[in-house]
């Protein structure tokens, strides 16, 4: 969102709100209505609204999808900024204090979702209405002084609308704004870029140590939970940029840039820092300082709080301590140490190789560096990392067991001890050492890239996928060019559509293609995400076998078709694209799609390949015994179905119906089917299938509003 070629789903509604000609009816002025007798009550959304107007819930976002080709939550955020927008033009009251007015829970939140909806902050709605009245007032009928021909601005439909709204909410909402409004301080969220110090000095072998400089201001800031900070890596993209500090604030999409300049000489550092509010373009804190080499770290340490402070973000003790830990008390070390970032941040091979004799200089100066053996330990785990044949398993292990050792609270030494895992593919180890990492830095990027791929493919968790993929695009999205972009909003997709929130998927989907028409996976994804949207199997049948054609090579896409063809009890076309799968499977060796196979011998079975399909039964039955995901008991029913043990089947869908975290298309695929048709007749398979589903929508429902208030949807 926020792409000026990204179709927003809100101008529908807009338009169909400010047309008269539009087809309008009462259900839609009704729900309008609703919402905005229930405006300041931030926990009035789709349950609540569906309640007013006693319908089901399903019923009304059918409805509601039908008429403005918004979801029902888009559709109630639209009229709370449409009647934020009235109010910001019509009343003095400040920007906090009408979002929780229009219901709001988080100012931070209501001033992003005005900008991506109007593109511009709630501020500047403000300022606009003044310098209009202002200029109204000025122009009067030409031979009339009277004040009472000054042309004012029209009021519109909020007053009204309000005066609708019964005493007793509008005491309520008295009360609740002066327990709960915030002060002007907490409207900007505390967001914040450090951008690359320069080098003031002629001498250009002293650039690693400014770039240290920089670095430490990030890792420090970091560590603070209250803020967001925007990764080194997007940071490094506007190096000797000529775009203003407004400019990069925008499309980094944060209230504040830090930026600096330094020289060392000898025995002395200068440092010229600076924290700007992007807003306002102008300093709300600087230093000039002037310090022994010696004195660095304390330099470091004074640097991030004044910045702290400057923007009265919250610093808890942990924090504090992480944040005034020094890292080596060896000079000699530390600077070997800087020397050897700038060609470990590469990440490629040679810089590597660069890195590892500069971290390991920096270890015989000071055998307890933690940091310098966790970043040996990372820098040989990308050694290996497109590797097949691994060389650095044990020494990733020693350098992490080493970093650890010296420092168990680092976020460094966690994740190189992660990475041994993930190099042994003993990947549940690896999770406890990710999260007890982003623990102590909660604005690692990589960290939090690691967690959403783990989540997504290897320890399922629907939930905790999304919610790291939308940390990572906030954190991380100015690192890539258009084709790192396109992933990017990929996997959010991905994990948008795996939780339900069809629309938005859509929305990133189209900006991953956007940014890369090319990109290998997108319309795969896309056809199933617009599957979810219409129901349309015939549509993405079609999708697919062109998507498939284009390259005949694609087995990820081969299996799908042949299973869109199992789903619709095409069998003779099923078979046809199985038996290519299997095929291309077995010539190149590979154990690829295990979970397909009780749907190849199925279909086989009806073949009358007999012999052939009870041996992809078997190999079912193993990947069955050996799954330990949570869909482990849903495998396990079609396994007893298949079979004709109906009771057990059952059984297993029960099981599976206390699980949590599942995917949406368990919801969409489950009754389709063919082997689980006979289980349709059982008493127990629609009130079992019915608690998948309502548990499934619980959750989603829960989701969406923790997202919502962390700002994140």
């Amino acid at each position: 969102m926020g792409i000026p070629f990204i179709f927003s789903n809100f101008e529908v509604l807009r338009n169909v709100m400010s047309n008269p000609s539009s087809s309008r009816d009462h259900f839609i002025e009704q729900a309008e209505a609703l919402v905005v007798e229930n405006l300041s009550n931030e926990q009035f959304g789709v349950s609540e609204l569906a309640a007013a107007m006693n319908m089901s819930r399903s019923n009304l976002l059918r409805k509601i999808k039908k008429r403005t080709k918004l979801s029902a939550s888009q559709f109630i955020r639209q009229i709370r900024l449409e009647q934020g927008m009235e109010l910001l033009k019509d009343s003095s009251l400040t920007v906090s204090e009408i979002s929780y007015q229009v219901g709001f829970g988080s100012t931070s939140y209501f001033i992003k979702c005005f900008r991506e909806h109007y593109g511009y902050p709630p501020g500047e709605a403000a300022k606009n209405q003044l310098e209009e009245v202002k200029e109204a007032e000025e122009v009067k009928v030409e031979g009339d002084n009277s004040n009472s021909h000054v042309r004012r601005p029209k009021r519109r439909k909020l007053i009204w609308a309000v005066s609708l709204v019964p005493l007793l909410i509008i005491i309520s909402a008295l009360l609740y704004y002066n327990k709960n409004t915030p002060g002007p301080e907490s409207e900007l969220e505390k967001s914040i870029v450090v951008l690359p110090f320069k080098n003031e000095s002629s001498d250009s072998t002293n650039v690693y140590f400014i770039n240290g400089l920089m670095e430490s201001t990030l890792n420090s800031l970091q560590k603070i939970e209250d803020f967001r900070v925007i990764s080194r890596t997007s940071a490094e993209t506007y190096s000797n940029s000529d775009r203003s500090i407004p400019e990069i604030a925008e499309e980094l999409n944060v209230n504040y840039v830090v930026e600096g300049s330094g020289q060392r000489m000898g025995d002395q550092v200068l440092l010229n820092i600076q924290l700007i509010e992007a807003a306002s373009d102008k300093p709300v804190w600087s230093e000039q300082y002037r310090r022994e080499v010696v004195d660095i770290f304390d330099l470091q340490n004074e640097v991030a709080r004044k910045i702290a402070d400057a923007v009265q973000a919250t610093v808890t003790p942990a924090e504090r301590e992480q944040i005034e830990k020094k890292p080596t008390d060896n000079l000699v070390a530390y600077d070997y140490y800087l020397q050897a970032l700038g060609p470990f941040h590469a990440r490629t091979r040679e810089g590597l190789e660069e890195a590892i004799p500069l971290f390991e200089k920096a270890i015989e100066e000071d055998p307890e560096f933690s940091l310098a053996y966790a970043n040996v330990a990372i820098s040989y785990f990308f050694m290996d990392v497109y590797q097949k044949q691994k060389k650095y398993t044990e020494q990733i292990n020693t350098y992490a067991d080493k970093a650890l050792l010296f420092d168990s609270k680092s976020a460094e030494s966690l994740i190189a001890k992660a990475l041994y895992y993930m190099q042994t593919e003993e990947y549940r180890l690896a999770l406890p050492h990710l999260e007890k990492a982003l623990e102590y830095n909660p604005n690692s990027s990589a960290v939090i890239q690691m967690l959403a791929d783990l989540y997504a493919r290897i320890i399922p968790d629907t939930g905790k996928y999304l919610e790291y993929a939308f940390k990572g695009v906030q954190l991380d999205i100015a690192a890539n060019d258009s084709v790192g972009k396109s992933y990017i909003y990929l996997s959010l997709s991905n994990a948008l559509v795996q939780n339900g929130f069809v629309d938005e998927a859509l929305t990133y989907i189209n900006m991953s293609l956007d940014f890369n028409p090319d990109n290998y996976y997108s319309p795969l994804v896309k056809t199933y995400i617009l599957f979810a949207r219409d129901g349309d199997i015939e549509q993405i049948q079609d999708r697919l076998t062109r998507e498939w054609k284009k390259d005949t090579t694609r087995l990820d896409i081969l299996q799908e078709v042949a299973k869109v063809h199992y789903f619709q009890e095409e069998y003779d076309s099923a078979f046809y694209y199985f038996e290519k799968f299997v095929g291309a499977r077995e010539r190149n060796g590979m154990d690829i799609y295990p979970q397909e196979d009780i749907k190849i011998a199925y279909t086989y079975k009806q073949k009358n390949l007999d012999a052939l399909a009870q041996q992809f039964f078997d190999a079912y039955s193993v990947y069955c015994e050996e799954d330990q995901s949570i869909y482990k008991s849903a495998s396990t029913a079609v396994k007893y179905a298949y079979a004709g043990q109906y009771d057990e089947a059952i059984e297993q869908l029960q099981i599976f119906a206390e699980q949590d975290n599942y995917q949406y298309w368990i919801l969409l695929f489950l009754e389709m089917d063919p082997i689980l048709k006979p289980l349709k007749t059982h008493p127990e398979f629609a009130p079992t299938v019915q608690k998948i589903k309502d548990r499934f929508w619980e959750k989603h429902d829960k989701l969406e509003k923790s997202l919502e208030d962390k700002g994140l949807l």
